[in-house]
């Protein structure tokens, strides 16, 4: 066999020292598209929207930008006419401010009027076709405390002629009326913006003017103000007959409107808006409408119904709201409904612990803990205490205000508070906190909190406990 042949070459680079190195533009512009078409489409798309950012970006800051050469531009044509009228003096002021080239005069100072100020502070220029507003005047001037106008001083202070000074004052305060003729609705800020003689601010006026000037009143101001409170109560006895209109003619003596469906749902079937609506239509004034309501409280209102209903809810909302209109009007029907139904949720209180049940059914007489526990919550058995209370104190029956009273001592003794924070829940048995270490200022604890501030004050702030 024969070895297989070599292939021997020999590779030789040759340069010439005097040539130019070799540049092939349409090859490196062919290897870039090459190497555009090698980047995935996900490369591609977010180096276009990176490029279309940076467009919209230009164009969108492009009017400030000219905006700002445009005020550059500006500022230097105002310099060069600034510049220019420096040498106008107004008529009998001898021309001190402009000395010659090289000799700065030596500042003047009246007998009353502080040293002047530099020529050159006074000529020098503030910016384009925005006018300057005088400074102050000092304390020993003897003119008004009030700010002249923009060019009353704009050629230099008055203390700084040689002429007389009557003479000058005179002339001073000639220009400064007419420019103020012209610029009295008118006053330019120092960014250029025009705003209203009304808007703008001035320097608290001296003493003499205070004396001469009376502050301005209002035109009747024993009718504005009642004027105001007249429409603030229309507006909400309005909002109050809006809603009680659709309740009226959707809702009439159920527990709740249901506005989007124009209907209306049951909770306890006791008429839960109507009666908790009293004491306000009564407060609005609204006659005709607590008369129907009273009506409806008097004809159709019975609790002597087969329904449990919830102490907490019961309470606070229905004998309540009972109780309430019964002090605004005196009406004895209300106490009568009142009494009736308290009675008929005493069962409640009947526990081993004197601790209430949740629910109670007003018709039967009995009551029962939520299906869920036999626990009830903190602030169901220790936010009824003021209704029970108040129904004892006008009807002389003190069971009322007994079983209420027995609930706050037990939960006042009870151990497992927490820096005046209690549990959430009570178990109905034994009288304790159940879930201890749950804590809570909201639901199902908040009003507990609430009640012991209101209790305190119902009994002259004498209950310590």
């Amino acid at each position: 066999m024969y070895p297989p042949p070599r292939k021997d070459f020999i590779a030789l680079t040759l340069s010439d020292p005097h040539s130019h190195s070799y540049n092939n533009g349409k090859h490196r512009r062919q290897s870039c598209w090459r190497k555009w078409k090698q980047l995935s489409r996900l490369q591609r798309s977010l180096i276009l929207f990176l490029l279309a950012l940076l467009l919209i970006l230009v164009l969108v800051s492009y009017p400030s930008i000219t905006e700002q050469w445009r005020g550059l531009s500006e500022k230097e044509d105002w310099l060069e006419l600034k510049d220019r009228g420096l040498h106008m003096v107004p008529p009998g002021l001898n021309p001190v401010l402009r000395p010659p080239e090289g000799n700065a005069p030596a500042s003047v100072a009246g007998p009353h009027l502080e040293p002047a100020e530099d020529p050159q502070d006074l000529m020098e220029p503030r910016g384009p076709h925005i006018p300057v507003l005088a400074r102050p005047p000092t304390k020993r001037k003897p003119f008004s405390n009030k700010r002249p106008p923009p060019g009353s001083q704009k050629d230099g202070n008055v203390s700084d002629t040689v002429s007389d000074p009557k003479q000058n004052h005179e002339v001073v305060r000639e220009e400064a009326g007419e420019e103020e003729k012209e610029e009295k609705k008118k006053i330019v800020s120092w960014r250029g913006a025009m705003i209203e003689a009304e808007l703008a601010t001035e320097p608290p006026p001296s003493a003499n003017e205070k004396e001469a000037v009376e502050p301005r009143a209002p035109a009747n101001p024993a009718a504005t103000v009642p004027q105001q409170a007249t429409d603030r109560l229309e507006a909400v006895r309005d909002a109050f007959k809006h809603a009680w209109k659709a309740y009226k003619e959707y809702a009439w003596g159920h527990d709740e409107l249901k506005p989007i469906s124009k209907s209306f749902s049951e909770w306890f079937g006791l008429g839960l808006t109507l009666i908790d609506s009293l004491d306000t239509m009564w407060i609005l004034g609204l006659k005709e409408e607590f008369a129907e309501a009273r009506s409806w409280v008097e004809k159709e209102l019975s609790f002597d119904k087969n329904v449990d209903v919830n102490l907490f809810e019961t309470t606070i909302r229905i004998l309540g709201g009972l109780l309430s209109c019964y002090h605004l009007t005196g009406d004895q029907l209300f106490l009568d409904k009142a009494q009736d139904l308290g009675s008929r949720l005493m069962p409640a209180f009947k526990t081993p612990s004197k601790i209430p049940f949740s629910d109670v059914n007003i018709g039967k007489g009995t009551a029962h803990p939520p299906r869920w526990t036999s626990d009830s919550t903190l602030a169901e058995v220790t936010s009824i205490q003021l209704e029970f209370r108040e129904l004892s104190h006008l009807t002389q029956d003190p069971q009322y205000q007994d079983a209420a009273n027995e609930v706050m001592r037990l939960v006042h003794k009870l151990p497992g508070k927490h820096d005046g924070l209690v549990p959430m829940f009570i178990n109905t048995n034994s009288g304790q906190f159940s879930h201890k270490g749950v804590f809570t200022l909201g639901a199902r604890a908040d009003s507990y909190y609430e009640y012991l501030l209101k209790q305190w004050i119902q009994g002259g702030k004498t209950e310590d406990e």
